[in-house]
C-alpha cells in the first residue's frame, strides 16, 4: 500500500482548497512562498495519491425542491451479501450517502426527496424490497446544524496510506 507524506506545504495547499476549491493556484503560492508550477505539481501529487479525491460543485437540495433529509439505518438479513444491495441502491438517486456501519445495523444511508409522500415511496417500494434488506429505521433530519469539509491543520507528521482501490478509481476518472 502506497503512503504519501503530507507535508506543512501540503497542509497549506489542502487548507486553502477545502475553503475555496476554485482559489487560482498563483494566489495559494503566493500564501504559501513557492511558485505557481509547484502548487500545479504538488495538488497533481496529491490527486495521484489520493488525498484529494476531486472537486465539486454543491448543489442545496432545497433549492431542487427536495426538502426532506432522512438517515435510513438498514439491516441486512445476509451481511456477506453487502455488495449485491450497494449495486441495487446505486440504482436509487435519491441516495446520496451509504456507510457500511458498526451497531445494530448494516448500512447507514442518506437520503433526500420532495416530501414526505416520496420519502415513503422510496421506503417501501425501493430500499425494503431490495433484496436481503432485512429491516430499516429512519430519522428525519429536521434543520442541518453544521455543514463543512473535513479540517485541515498542521500536524507534526501525516503520512496517508491510499487503498490501491481508490488510487485506481480516481486515476480511472481523469
Amino acid at each position: 500500500m502506497p503512503t504519501y507524506h503530507i507535508d506543512q506545504i501540503d497542509q497549506k495547499i489542502l487548507s486553502f482548497l477545502v475553503k475555496n476549491a476554485r482559489m487560482p493556484f498563483l494566489e495559494i503560492a503566493r500564501e504559501c512562498g513557492v511558485s505557481g508550477a509547484a502548487i500545479h505539481q504538488r495538488v497533481k501529487r496529491l490527486e495521484a495519491n489520493g488525498v484529494i479525491t476531486g472537486s465539486r460543485l454543491l448543489v442545496k437540495p432545497q433549492a431542487l425542491g427536495l426538502n426532506v433529509c432522512a438517515y435510513v439505518s438498514v439491516s441486512l438479513s445476509e451481511s456477506n451479501k453487502y455488495p449485491e444491495v450497494i449495486e441495487a441502491f446505486k440504482m436509487i438517486s435519491e441516495i446520496v450517502e451509504c456507510h457500511f456501519v458498526t451497531g445494530k445495523y448494516n448500512l447507514l444511508l442518506k437520503i433526500y426527496c420532495f416530501n414526505h409522500d416520496h420519502l415513503m415511496e422510496i421506503l417501501v417500494n425501493r430500499i425494503q424490497k431490495t433484496p436481503y434488506v432485512q429491516s430499516t429505521e429512519t430519522q428525519i433530519s429536521l434543520d442541518q446544524a453544521i455543514e463543512r469539509q473535513v479540517w485541515v491543520k498542521e500536524y507534526q507528521s501525516t503520512s496517508f496510506h491510499a487503498s490501491t482501490k481508490k488510487i485506481r478509481e480516481t486515476k480511472g476518472k481523469e
